[in-house]
């Protein structure tokens, strides 16, 4: 039987903890093979190659946080109902929200892989590597549909509290890919193409495999003739759901896109030392997300179910290990910065290694802010008030986008106002969520009594 869990019983930290490791792994190793699939990619057919590959990563980004933001949003829904044994609505919660996602999806590939070289123009990308960056965005943004199952899969099974099994189905995917693109493009020299149809290829042998288990382990997704129902009534809370956890993906990445290209002003030294502390920061980041989407579960499974108690619980369990967790990174980068730094550069590139450790040692101690608004963010969500993560998100980019233009394109503070810049957007977040996140508990103590 599948890895679920009702989490609406027993002790908090560990079902948060257990939950929160597979998601944590699976991030880290999607960061990790991204790197070893642009390797195969540079090393086999080139810079040029490697490049159209980039240079095609702000849109498939955006439009990947766009369905992964769908998907959240619905699973939020899938985790209160599933709390709550309402086994009829979560069943036509599921086949809603899988027959809308394939239909956006569809119409998305088919807009896109029309407009796909006026976007690519619109990001500036040099003739001789336009047309193969058309093409691997044309073929990636074709197998769109396989990428919104299989996200689909995987956070309806996470709804469940499986957090396990869509690890292990994306380490499948991956090694599919690897395996793809060493025999498409060092074996076969298909190059570009070779590379994109290997990535849509993995992707659906994932959504095959995906549904094979589901049929044999997952009793609860195993709809039938129910798989065909659409209910209309559920597809306007989905699309709300949805589209703003996705909304509030798509922010993130545009506010980050817009800070590259204000660094990319500043000269080559300090584009690579960006580029190397912000691979850090993803590293850093992604646990401390993870565990709040952990809490996102719980929090929502316990709502469904009528537990407020436990939901306040979940939530400060959550923020402990959030919290534990800022320590121990924190601790380790401060220390291990200039050991860290020399992995991505050599020692003759003294001063860019001299930027990235000013950076870490100043960033080390300010992850216990992030740690703080992802327990929030969990919260919130879990709660099923998408709106404050959004608006949140909002807030703390434009905070950091703000303070960017201010400290290194005004003032020409350096390379550690991007540092500063970060605490900018986490203090201003903070602002806006803390007052919100007060007034929500005291309603739910209010409740219990």
């Amino acid at each position: 039987m599948t890895q679920k869990k009702d989490m609406t019983r027993g002790k908090t930290v560990l079902p948060l903890v257990t939950f929160t490791i597979p998601l944590v792994l699976g991030n880290l190793f999607q960061l990790t093979y991204n790197m070893v699939d642009s390797v195969i990619v540079g090393r086999y057919v080139g810079e040029g190659a490697l490049a159209a590959v980039g240079t095609s990563a702000p849109l498939m980004n955006i439009a990947l946080l766009f369905i992964s933001g769908l998907c959240m949003g619905a699973s939020i829904l899938m985790s209160s109902q599933y709390g709550a044994e309402d086994y009829d609505l979560l069943n036509r919660q599921m086949s809603t929200t899988f027959w809308a996602g394939c239909g956006f999806s569809l119409c998305f590939s088919f807009f896109t892989i029309l407009l796909a070289k006026p976007l690519l123009m619109l990001l500036q990308v040099p003739g001789e590597v336009l047309g193969e960056a058309q093409i691997y965005l044309r073929v990636i943004l074709g197998g769109m549909i396989f990428t919104f199952i299989y996200n689909f899969f995987a956070n309806t099974l996470r709804a469940l509290g499986d957090s396990r099994t869509p690890l292990y189905f994306l380490i499948a995917s991956a090694s599919f890919n690897v395996f793809g693109d060493l025999l498409l493009v060092a074996v076969f020299q298909l190059g570009v193409p070779g590379s994109a149809v290997s990535t849509v290829f993995s992707e659906m042998l994932c959504c095959v495999f995906c549904a094979i288990y589901i049929r044999k382990r997952v009793p609860v997704m195993n709809l039938g003739r129910k798989w065909f129902v659409f209910d209309r009534r559920l597809l306007g809370r989905t699309v709300s759901f949805g589209s703003t956890s996705a909304m509030q993906q798509v922010c993130l990445q545009v506010g980050k896109t817009i800070i590259q290209a204000m660094v990319n002003t500043q000269g080559v030294s300090m584009m690579a030392a960006f580029t190397a502390v912000n691979r850090v920061d993803d590293f850093a980041y992604t646990p401390q997300q993870n565990i709040g989407h952990a809490m996102t579960t719980f929090i929502a499974q316990n709502k469904g179910a009528g537990h407020k108690d436990r939901i306040r619980r979940g939530f400060f369990s959550g923020l402990c290990i959030e919290l534990v967790y800022a320590v121990c990174i924190c601790v380790a980068i401060f220390l291990a910065a200039p050991w860290i730094m020399r992995l991505f550069l050599e020692e003759e590139d003294a001063s860019v290694l001299s930027l990235g450790v000013s950076y870490l040692h100043m960033i080390a101690p300010m992850y216990l802010l992030p740690a703080l608004t992802n327990g929030i963010q969990g919260f919130f969500r879990g709660i099923g008030d998408l709106k404050v993560t959004l608006w949140s998100t909002f807030m703390n980019m434009l905070g950091r986008v703000a303070a960017v233009y201010l400290l290194l394109c005004l003032w020409k503070l350096g390379f550690v106002s991007l540092a500063w810049a970060n605490l900018a957007g986490w203090i201003v977040m903070l602002l806006f969520e803390v007052p919100l996140l007060g007034k929500e508990l005291a309603r739910l103590r209010k409740d219990e009594n």
